[in-house]
């Protein structure tokens, strides 16, 4: 299984989101810039992630996007099967009908388990954390050695 390069740009410009939440809306350009992800192609990302219910827009001067819910309340589940689609890993643990087998085969079993912990693992996981985890890592890189 591999995440996608748009989960990947996704996740990254509803982290920066997340950081400048509480600053109101943010200019897509301004997002693109901060991350170094071209604006048209997070233009592309952000029309899944409205559609589900986790950005809102606004036109004008102090227009732009905005998580529609604190950081704390959007899981990172939420946004990679927004952009992702099923976490399964095979079709068969998500529809038992693609496959005759799927009631003795010990690989049906294995898959569907570890779907379901992928799964888990990223619903504990909030936007909140990821800034959390951002702002130390930032914090250590600062050097203030003479």
């Amino acid at each position: 299984m591999r995440i996608s390069t748009r989960s990947r740009y996704g996740m990254r410009m509803m982290v920066n989101l997340a950081s400048n939440f509480e600053n109101g809306f943010s200019f897509l350009k301004d997002v693109a810039r901060d991350e170094g992800i071209s604006e048209k192609y997070l233009s592309l990302i952000v029309i899944p992630l409205k559609s589900a219910g986790l950005l809102k827009t606004t036109r004008g001067v102090h227009g732009g996007y905005i998580l529609s819910r604190h950081p704390s309340k959007i899981t990172a589940r939420e946004i990679v099967e927004v952009l992702e689609g099923d976490l399964s890993l095979v079709e068969c643990s998500r529809d038992e009908k693609y496959c005759v087998k799927v009631r003795s085969c010990a690989s049906h079993d294995i898959w569907s388990n570890l779907s379901e912990k992928i799964a888990e693992f990223l619903d504990t996981l909030t936007l909140e954390d990821f800034v959390k985890i951002q702002n130390e890592k930032k914090s250590e890189l600062l050097d203030y050695s003479i």
